[in-house]
């Protein structure tokens, strides 16, 4: 090995990189900007690790210490028909009525198991009555199963087409292509149509595989889903091709890939819920094509509801792919 070949590649690559200004801006402001995104997400004296759900208001006087009770966070629910389903569906830990003396956990719930026990360890054994929730009971992974397989799909179609793009326009490929009778929407079409088959495809064999490793519940239509996750993955497809524009460095594209799918891979409700997040949060994850993919993907497989209950998670992934791909459409250039 000659040190001096090896200096001089070494040389090369750190002056490509400091004069690729846009590569070394985004390493720089990618982190920060994460980090303070998880500092106002999760800012307070500490992370709450228990979700309760509130039907009434306690009372000062009552000299239950569970309320008062760190790292519990007690939000506040409008009736009982509404806050039940999310304790089946893991969304809340906890349902707590002061007022009527009663509380509500699911059985497969460690951190409800906890949070008994903890109420119960308060002077509460006689005070409060366990109720037994309603309706079938949720495991977790039955809970987490779609985001996982909707976060999969989202990797796949961001960087099998974005990623894929930028290579093909820094090798030339695309150079070569411009001098063909081809358009850019018949090139964008086509990289869509390719990677679509291929992401449902691979999503059903995972589908499949985990079903029959795990025996996740089904409630609803097959076909509805394979609807909910083509539209959806027609949405994304579409997003990672304004990344692929006019992006030349892939050093960039990776950047920008990694911005788009991380915040929604949080902000998303993927591996929990967001209960209790504030409330621009959660308004901002409705912008976010993977937030209404696996709300509409757990409807129809732990609720067993028709395309009718969710066409307007449809309807906003439909809205997103037109202007997406219009936006692609209209930002691409062959160089």
């Amino acid at each position: 090995m000659s040190f001096k070949r090896f200096w001089a590649v070494f040389v090369c690559r750190n002056r490509e990189f400091l004069r690729d200004r846009s590569t070394m801006t985004w390493n720089l402001l990618f982190p920060v900007s994460l980090i303070a995104g998880f500092a106002v997400a999760f800012s307070g004296p500490g992370l709450a690790l228990y979700k309760v759900g509130m039907l009434s208001t306690v009372d000062g006087g009552s000299g239950n210490d569970f309320f008062q009770t760190r790292y519990i966070q007690f939000i506040p629910v409008a009736d009982l028909p509404t806050a039940l389903p999310k304790v089946e569906r893991h969304q809340l830990d906890m349902l707590v009525d002061p007022a009527g003396r009663r509380y509500w956990i699911n059985e497969e719930s460690p951190k409800g198991y906890v949070l008994e026990r903890i109420l119960r360890g308060a002077g509460a054994q006689t005070d409060f009555n366990k109720q037994t929730v309603s309706g079938r009971v949720i495991r977790y992974v039955d809970w987490v199963a779609p985001g996982i397989l909707a976060m999969n799909m989202m990797f796949s179609c961001l960087f099998g087409v974005g990623y894929v793009i930028v290579r093909y326009r820094k090798n030339g490929m695309l150079k070569r292509l411009k001098a063909t009778p081809l358009t850019p929407l018949e090139f964008l079409s086509a990289q869509v149509a390719s990677r679509l088959w291929l992401i449902l495809a691979t999503t059903a064999l995972v589908f499949a595989g985990t079903d029959g490793l795990i025996g996740f519940p089904m409630h609803g239509s097959y076909l509805d889903l394979f609807t909910v996750f083509l539209v959806g993955a027609i949405s994304l497809i579409s997003l990672g091709l304004i990344v692929a524009a006019r992006t030349t460095s892939e050093e960039v594209a990776a950047g920008l890939l990694n911005a788009l799918s991380w915040p929604m891979t949080f902000l998303s409700g993927v591996w929990f819920s967001l209960e209790g997040v504030h409330p621009v949060l959660q308004q901002c994850a409705q912008l976010a094509p993977l937030t209404h993919i696996i709300e509409a993907a757990r409807a129809v497989m732990i609720d067993g509801v028709g395309l009718a209950a969710i066409s307007g998670h449809l309807l906003a992934l439909t809205a997103m792919s037109i202007g997406f791909m219009a936006v692609g459409a209209w930002l691409f250039r062959w160089e």
